[in-house]
């Protein structure tokens, strides 16, 4: 007899999302329901603007992923007017959106998805000793691995667990069965759990001597950057590489290493392919370094078919809302779609109604198709067709564990791909402050490109569509009478958590929960790690309505300031 189980929300995330599964007197899991929870509105909020003012809304999309949209934002308008920033604009805002990727894949596995596969409980039991050697059978000299500091990991751990505070540890499934780490290997990832803690807030800093500050960057205009400050100051350049060096050690002697123990460790659900999904990837490559080559590729493999590799064209990109609450279900282009809330509520029980409307989250389809967007898709296509920048990292890491590419379709082999990008991020920095250091060098100091707004077409339309750290972005804007006329954005995790469309394809999320088998239905932890795995973004409460449209309360904060 099946069961259905409820997980709401989805915990250790950017958003709020509910997944329900049905599975079989087995455990397995036959079908699934990815919902969105929440609205976003922001599209809405975009008409009638003035484009150049686009951006700084558009940012708000996401309290995590901010300069990404900022970026897509502003290129988007650029594109409808045809300005290109200068050289150096562009490197900045490289320089920015790579850190952000590194910073975000840390983020994701240590403290978002690494206790989906480490029991914290677990690591009391270690010897900090024969961790230590553990630790250099995955790296000759692991990252911050002395015998000293894992005691004092160790105890800091302890004293939580005595005092009985597990503080964000306290609501794990500890001692589940499906943990495979040792005590030791458990320690040495809680030892890098909570040095990333440091790194990631580095990287802040470093996001911040370029961007203005974070997490909402202030630093780009339409037509280039207002960082030429910072860029000719050659202290501010020092402390970025500074961190970005070593933010590089740390995945080099830890991220990378604890990859490959993952792997070792789980290496039986690798082969049968836990978290796999459809097989079908997309990529719209960019970031071209000074050389000409591209950081990352673009193309589309189908069915996991890696013999071919087909080109990538945004005009097969649509979006439909069968089974999404918006209303007018017909596939339009992201041009042409529309923004038009159509909440058909929940079943009386509380649970979706599966068999109609059940999320806030659009069905996006490349070529009618259903695609995965994110790390895994831009190592696999930049791999096939043979990147040099792309493929000596997967190389690398495939002869280190005998992975062979179909591994990387499933869920450890999601955070693999996802560790060796924040690996080819972390190195090809230095390639673009190379880049500008030579531009200044040779007196090129631009960092705008200076145009008269009031003799721009009065009617234009544009799209800044950028790989970003969770997969495929696009900001798509149609500006009439010199107005935003209409917006819409096509972001990763629609991509990925996109519900059933009209043919009854699922998207990403829902595809990869299909076969795995749950040892617990009370504790499912085999849901979590699949989710998980995509890093999800939700987009974030950013206003809530009634469904009738009426206001619901109004706010005003006065700001008091003390000494």
């Amino acid at each position: 007899m099946s069961q259905k189980i409820v997980i709401d929300p989805i915990t250790r995330i950017e958003g709020h999302l509910r997944i329900e599964v049905e599975i079989d007197d087995d455990g397995i899991v036959q079908e699934a329901w990815a919902s969105g929870q929440l609205f976003r509105g922001i599209e809405t909020i975009l008409k009638g603007r003035d484009p150049r003012d686009a951006a700084l809304i558009a940012q708000r999309i996401c309290g995590v992923c901010t300069n990404v949209h900022y970026r897509a934002s502003i290129s988007a308008v650029e594109d409808a007017y045809k300005i290109i920033p200068p050289h150096n604009a562009q490197i900045i805002r490289n320089l920015v959106t790579l850190s952000l990727f590194v910073q975000d894949h840390i983020v994701h596995y240590y403290h978002l998805h690494s206790l989906d596969y480490v029991d914290v409980v677990s690591a009391l039991s270690a010897d900090p000793h024969a961790a230590a050697e553990v630790a250099k059978k995955y790296h000759p000299n692991p990252y911050h691995c002395s015998r000293g500091h894992l005691e004092a990991v160790k105890d800091k751990l302890t004293n939580f667990v005595n005092a009985g505070r597990l503080g964000l540890f306290a609501n794990g499934y500890w001692g589940h069965s499906a943990y495979k780490l040792s005590p030791e290997q458990n320690l040495l990832h809680m030892k890098n759990y909570l040095t990333a803690l440091r790194i990631q807030r580095e990287l802040s800093q470093a996001v911040a001597i370029f961007a203005g500050k974070t997490p909402h960057p202030q630093n780009l205009v339409v037509g280039g950057v207002t960082s030429v400050a910072d860029m000719l100051n050659p202290q501010r350049l020092n402390d970025f590489m500074f961190i970005i060096k070593e933010t590089r050690d740390f995945i080099e002697r830890a991220y990378i290493p604890d990859m490959k123990m993952v792997t070792d460790a789980y290496r039986d659900e690798i082969k049968r392919g836990d978290g796999r999904a459809m097989g079908n990837f997309m990529a719209c490559g960019g970031y071209r370094l000074g050389n000409g080559e591209k950081l990352f590729e673009g193309g589309v493999i189908y069915a996991h078919d890696f013999l071919h590799v087909l080109p990538f064209d945004e005009r097969n990109i649509t979006e439909e809302v069968g089974r999404s609450w918006y209303k007018d279900d017909a596939p339009k282009g992201p041009y042409e779609g529309l923004t038009e809330p159509f909440y058909t509520d929940l079943n009386a029980d509380g649970s979706l109604k599966t068999e109609g409307k059940y999320t806030w989250v659009k069905a996006p389809r490349y070529g009618g198709v259903s695609m995965e967007v994110g790390p895994l898709s831009r190592m696999l296509i930049g791999y096939l067709k043979e990147s040099r920048i792309i493929k000596p990292y997967m190389q690398r890491f495939m002869d280190a564990t005998g992975m062979e590419l179909l591994d990387f379709s499933t869920t450890i082999g999601r955070n693999a791909a996802r560790a060796i990008e924040a690996q080819i991020c972390c190195d090809h920095i230095f390639s673009f402050i190379s880049d500008m250091i030579e531009n200044i060098k040779y007196y090129d100091e631009q960092t705008w490109t200076k145009y008269d707004f009031a003799s721009l077409p009065l009617e234009a339309k544009g799209r800044g569509l950028y790989e970003v750290p969770r997969g495929v972005l696009g900001h798509f804007v149609k500006i009439k009478d010199a107005k935003i006329e209409n917006y819409q954005a096509v972001v990763p995790t629609t991509w990925n958590a996109s519900p059933k469309d009209a043919a009854n394809q699922r998207g990403a999320y829902e595809e990869a929960l299909i076969g795995i088998r749950l040892a617990d239905p009370k504790m499912p932890l085999e849901v979590l790690r699949v989710v998980h795995s995509f890093d999800p973004c939700l987009a974030c409460a950013v206003h809530i309505v009634d469904t009738k449209g009426r206001e619901l309360s109004r706010y005003k904060s006065d700001p008091v300031c003390t000494l």
